[in-house]
C-alpha cells in the first residue's frame, strides 16, 4: 500500500463538475492499494498518518500530528501510484488491485482513519474519474510505503 501525503490548507474532490467533499487544513492522502495488500497494510498507513507530526508547533517546528491540531483528512483512492514504468513509455498497472480486493480495503482504511483521529474522514468515490485541487501547506509532502517500512 502506497499513501501519498500532504498537509494542506485546503482540498476539495470533484466528480462530474460537483463538489465530493472538501476539508479545510489537515492532509490530503492518495491512496494505492496493490494485488498483495492487506489488513496490516491498511492499519500501518492509518496509524502512520494519522500520528505523522508535520504540523508546526508554537516554536515553527514540525511536531504536531493531525490529532494534536484538530485537523481534517480527504483520502483519495489512486491506482496509479503503482504504475511500473521500467519498460516503454506506457506505464502499466499490473500491481495495483483490481476492484474486488481494492475496494474492501479502501473502506477498511476509511473506517481505520476515521477511528484514528476520533471523526469521519472525508473521501473521493473508488474508480471515479475525478478532479483534485489543493493547496499544498509548506509545501509539505510525504510518501509512505507499506512494502518498505524501514
Amino acid at each position: 500500500m502506497i499513501a501519498v501525503i500532504q498537509r494542506v490548507s485546503q482540498a476539495a474532490v470533484h466528480i462530474e463538475g460537483r463538489e465530493r467533499a472538501a476539508i479545510g487544513s489537515g492532509l490530503m492522502v492518495l491512496l494505492g492499494i496493490e494485488e498483495a495488500d492487506g489488513t496490516e497494510d491498511l492499519e500501518w498507513i492509518s496509524r502512520k498518518t494519522i500520528q505523522m507530526r508535520i504540523f508546526a508547533d508554537t516554536e515553527g517546528v514540525m511536531n504536531r500530528s493531525i490529532l494534536d491540531c484538530n485537523g481534517e483528512v480527504l483520502l483519495i483512492s489512486q491506482f496509479t501510484l503503482h504504475a511500473s514504468t521500467k519498460k516503454g513509455n506506457r506505464p502499466s498497472y499490473i500491481k495495483a488491485a483490481k476492484p474486488d480486493i481494492a475496494i474492501p480495503l479502501y473502506e477498511s482504511c476509511i473506517k481505520e482513519m476515521s477511528q484514528q483521529l476520533g471523526k469521519p474522514i472525508e473521501t473521493g468515490e473508488f474508480g471515479a474519474d475525478m478532479q483534485v485541487s489543493l493547496i499544498n501547506d509548506g509545501p509539505v509532502t510525504i510518501l509512505l510505503d507499506s512494502k518498505n517500512k524501514v
